[in-house]
């Protein structure tokens, strides 16, 4: 029978590693959004289409920002998902390795 590892723990572990801790903060950001916009999502029960046709784009853009892999998103457009999620944009600057 295989263990299973929670992902919290294997994480725990794996930021014992300096090389992999650096690369994991690096795109923290990045992922903390995407887990923000499909936690809004779920709770208002739209699909991935349904948020797109909200605020007029596609289906794939709302799945590449999803992702964390989307590189060039515009305030506008993080605004137009919050306004269709009944959120607001914040954004913050902070210090490097703050």
């Amino acid at each position: 029978m295989m263990k299973l590892t929670r992902y919290e723990d294997l994480l725990k572990q794996q930021l014992k590693d300096p090389k992999f801790r650096k690369e994991y903060e690096a795109l923290e950001s990045e992922f903390a959004l995407a887990k923000e916009i499909i936690e809004l999502r779920i709770k208002n029960k739209l699909t991935q289409k349904q948020l797109a046709q909200q605020i007029g784009t596609s289906q794939p853009a709302i799945a590449r920002i999803e992702s964390g892999s989307y590189r060039n998103v515009s305030l506008s457009f993080l605004r137009r998902i919050a306004d269709a999620l009944g959120a607001v944009t914040e954004i913050h600057l902070r210090k490097k390795g703050a």
